[in-house]
């Protein structure tokens, strides 16, 4: 028989061997021996060198698929685009047919597919999965890589996903996505046929994983890095608008606008404090839902914005479209709205209100984020503060120009007096002058409670009434004084002439109505229609004389109310006798 080991030999060699063998040396057995030896030795250094080229090479594959990995996350600026790639080079270098990358939804306990291949990326976003649950959750809780070579969908641990299409694969790689002992999801590698994984491809795998968990990482810090700069940027934004001259509507406006827009919220509102009815009211929002903007003010304690507010805390809700709590949950359901914080706005130590946030899906309030809303409705505070002290001083600029004018009324009034009138004493001088002082006072005491602009004549009347009971009334008649109908409001200036009207009318008739009288009643019918505003006083004294006419009377109480009628309220002044029901009255209609 030939031996083998003789192509490994010179032919010097060759015929060397085969002289001995003939002489049956028992030198050459032993030579013999020792070459077949070194035949071996040889032989087993070749298949070293072989598997370690082999080695060398697999080592190469996997460092020029991790590089590619490296580079397609550090160059993919979105993450899901980033996870897409990655998918894409996991299933090329692993020679598989399938990749799925999963992350971690920490505030759901849920895993979410966020890439897949492109058979499956229409379910990219919608296949979640619990954390245990599947042969991907498990991977996720246990934080171990899981191999199964063959009829994966047999293993204790697997869950049917229909629209994942597992029927068609056999074998599955699934490994987990951690940075820093934290899970961050899952990448899983399937076949159609069956597999044998080897450590190497595991580890392969597994470094892909660590890869994309860190470009994860790196993304989820420039995320971060991002919304603080956002966040701040509005804080100074917010900060220099509340030292512009703005007003607290356009400030409030511009501030909802600004955190909506910079925090990625549907909707943002200021709900202000009613201290006097403890109610909620909306005062600024962008939202432009009719629904929202028209319904009810919130009751203190009521609902998310008034628990805040009476809590003095910030409260979230993950879903106010199903939480019994909230009041509204028909309109939140209209707006599109699902998740919601209400900050309370504190200035002082004093609640003024709550800042409202509304997201259009289900959303978790982190700490850092509700940090920024403290921040913001602070800010929101100091700017309604502001804007009220702003609107004070000019309001008291205004207080003095129109005292300046009231002042300036009353010397002409006063002027009259001296003129027209013919007072027997200077009592009877100053007692009217004094009283047409306090009209005009009582309408300046009703701004003060009241719009700034506009004043109740009701309140007026009532107040006149009242002092006209203290001042002019004589002393042992009993005379009832009323007002009644509609309220409605006049501008300050058209307000001072009506308070000026009806003190002379009230004077008029206790004067010249009861001067025989002991009793009687005097009314102040107050109406309102389309076209007019309608003030009459009635009073059931003595009638007036026959033919009588106030533009032929010397009395300088109904000339001044022709005059400020006519020229100050753009209106009719009508004085006459009620035959029907024998009664005085004193009739002014002013156009709306």
């Amino acid at each position: 028989m030939r031996d083998k080991t003789n192509r490994f030999r010179t032919p010097r060699a060759r015929r060397l061997i085969a002289a001995l063998r003939r002489n049956d040396d028992p030198d050459v057995l032993l030579l013999q021996e020792e070459l077949d030896m070194r035949d071996r030795r040889l032989r087993e250094a070749h298949r070293i060198i072989e598997q370690q080229r082999l080695e060398l090479d697999e080592k190469r594959g996997e460092a020029e698929a991790l590089r590619r990995v490296g580079e397609a996350t550090g160059l993919a600026f979105d993450l899901e685009e980033m996870l897409k790639v990655a998918a894409e080079i996991a299933t090329k270098i692993t020679g598989t047919d399938s990749c799925q990358v999963y992350l971690f939804d920490a505030s759901k306990e849920e895993l979410v597919l966020r890439a897949a291949d492109d058979n499956l990326s229409g379910l990219v976003g919608k296949v979640r999965l619990r954390m245990g649950e599947g042969i991907t959750g498990w991977v996720a809780r246990e934080r171990k890589p899981v191999l199964v070579s063959k009829n994966a969908m047999l293993d204790h641990r697997f869950k049917t996903v229909p629209e994942m299409k597992e029927g068609e694969f056999e074998s599955m790689l699934s490994v987990p996505l951690m940075t820093r002992g934290e899970i961050l999801g899952v990448i899983n590698v399937r076949t159609r046929h069956p597999r044998e994984y080897t450590r190497n491809q595991v580890r392969l795998l597994s470094g892909i994983a660590n890869q994309v968990a860190g470009a994860i990482e790196r993304s989820r810090r420039y995320n971060q890095l991002e919304r603080q700069a956002v966040q701040l940027h509005t804080l100074s934004e917010v900060s220099q608008a509340i030292t512009s001259n703005m007003y607290m509507e356009e400030l409030l406006h511009l501030f909802v606008t600004m955190v909506a827009r910079t925090l990625g919220y549907k909707v943002c509102t200021v709900m202000l404090l009613d201290s006097q009815k403890q109610e909620l009211v909306i005062k600024a929002t962008q939202s432009d839902s009719k629904e929202y903007l028209d319904k009810p003010n919130l009751k203190v304690g009521e609902s998310v914005a008034g628990r805040a507010v009476a809590e003095g805390r910030i409260l979230t809700m993950i879903d106010v479209r199903m939480a019994e709590e909230y009041r509204f949950p028909d309109i939140a359901q209209q707006m599109g709205v699902v998740s919601m914080a209400s900050v309370p706005l504190f200035i002082q130590g004093n609640v003024m209100g709550a800042l409202n946030c509304y997201t259009d899906k289900i959303h978790e309030f982190t700490r850092e984020e509700l940090t920024i809303l403290q921040a913001l409705g602070f800010q929101a505070a100091l700017a309604i503060e502001n804007s009220k002290l702003m609107v004070k001083s000019a309001v008291i600029q205004e207080m003095h120009h129109r005292i300046k004018n009231n002042l300036q009324q009353i010397v002409s009034l006063v002027r009259l007096e001296m003129r027209y009138s013919k007072y027997t004493t200077v009592e009877d001088a100053l007692n009217d002058t004094l009283s047409r002082i306090l009209a005009i006072s009582s309408v300046h005491e009703l701004l003060t409670r009241d719009d700034l602009d506009s004043v109740s004549i009701r309140k007026v009347a009532e107040s006149l009434l009242h002092a006209a009971k203290q001042s002019i009334m004589p002393p042992g008649k009993s005379i009832r004084v009323e007002v009644e109908g509609d309220d409605f409001l006049l501008p300050l200036q058209k307000a001072t002439s009506m308070a000026l009207v009806l003190n002379e009318l009230v004077q008029n008739a206790v004067e010249h109505g009861y001067h025989n009288l002991d009793d009687g009643r005097i009314e102040i019918l107050l109406r309102e229609t389309p076209e007019y505003f309608v003030v009459r006083v009635t009073n059931d004294g003595e009638p007036l004389p026959e033919n009588f006419t106030y533009r032929t009377s010397e009395s300088l109480g109904l000339s001044i109310v022709e005059t400020l009628v006519r020229s100050d309220l753009q209106g009719v002044f009508v004085l006459q006798n009620d035959a029907d029901d024998r009664r005085i009255s004193a009739i002014v209609t002013v156009p709306r």
